[in-house]
């Protein structure tokens, strides 16, 4: 069992940043991919970047590239999500993710993939 809990979320303005991270417990983090989702209200929850287990890849979407990034402290047992430029549509509740580096891809984008989340964080960006 991993356990997930993100920090960092809050209220900013559009053009400021933040940092995200999520603290594992539970198991040997670097035995796990990593990823962040966010879910605003009444959509549903969509990918925003992933990194391997090394940190030796990253993915994100399209919608967040050039501004966001995904990093990773295997010491720390920790993955962190910087967010620059922020925009009004990012607004969201961001979660963590976590998915075995065995038996799977070394990328995923689906929550299905991913078995071990955490609570969430609430970013919200005024205009």
């Amino acid at each position: 069992q991993v356990q997930l809990v993100e920090s960092g979320g809050g209220l900013v303005q559009a053009g400021d940043s933040l940092r995200l991270s999520c603290a594992a417990s539970g198991r040997t983090f670097s035995d796990y991919h990593m990823g962040w989702f966010r879910q605003a209200p009444g959509k549903e929850r969509a990918f925003v970047a992933a990194i391997t287990w090394s940190g030796g890849r990253t993915f994100s979407a399209d919608s967040v590239k050039g501004r966001f990034t995904i990093s990773r402290d295997n010491a720390k047992n920790t993955v962190y999500l910087q967010m620059n430029s922020l925009k009004p549509e990012d607004t969201a509740v961001y979660y963590c993710a976590a998915r075995s580096k065995y038996w799977t891809t070394i990328y995923s984008d689906i929550p299905h993939d991913y078995g071990y989340w955490g609570q969430g964080t609430q970013v919200t960006v005024s205009s």
